[in-house]
């Protein structure tokens, strides 16, 4: 291996750490609001802390490839992973505040709040349908896969129109931090489209 390759991959991996860091920086902070007592209602703060930070990590992670084609950067699709790791681990944490601390594992009733109001019902679709990649992110299910790998994993496109309607659906009256996931979602599966379609003019 080269030395400039050599470096880049030194970057690389600094650079991953610094990112898996981030990434628990909402954790850390939610956790000490919580134990310092300055949340009012701690479970309702952890459910929308974990919920939000689950679809910013989302975006983020289909923000990858724009930026990947905009930039000319490598790097962006070797982070692209980690991102989703995260977006998962932050919506099974809001999940599992919702089953254990707020509904205090009620099967029945929860099993009746998902049937009944929809934003929990697509909510539960999105984690739903997130498992499955989060199982097979690893090389050794890209390659028992195979091609199959790349259509299961195009599920995150629903699975963050699903988030992103299960924000908006549960603030209810001020719709306007859900008008801009909204509209990020927007652009980003615009310029796939619009890719898609150039490819295909051509």
């Amino acid at each position: 291996m080269k030395f400039p390759a050599l470096a880049a991959e030194r970057r690389l991996a600094v650079g991953k750490v610094l990112l898996f860091v981030a990434c628990l920086l909402p954790l850390a902070r939610a956790a000490w609001i919580v134990l310092s007592g300055a949340a009012v209602n701690p479970v309702e703060f952890i459910t929308h802390s974990t919920g939000t930070w689950a679809l910013v990590w989302l975006l983020a992670t289909l923000a990858m490839t724009p930026l990947r084609r905009f930039s000319g950067w490598a790097w962006p699709l070797r982070c692209r992973r980690m991102l989703g790791l995260f977006a998962f681990f932050y919506a099974s944490l809001h999940f599992t505040t919702y089953v254990w601390l707020d509904q205090f594992f009620d099967w029945p009733h929860i099993v009746k709040d998902i049937a009944k109001r929809p934003f929990v019902t697509v909510g539960f679709a999105a984690v739903a349908l997130m498992t499955p990649l989060a199982l097979t992110s690893t090389r050794g299910w890209m390659r028992r896969l195979g091609r199959n790998w790349g259509r299961l994993h195009r599920l995150v496109y629903p699975v963050a129109v699903l988030a992103v309607v299960h924000y908006w659906w549960l603030v209810k009256k001020d719709i306007s931090q859900p008008l801009i996931y909204a509209a990020v979602l927007a652009a980003l599966l615009g310029l796939r489209v619009w890719w898609r379609w150039r490819q295909r003019a051509a």
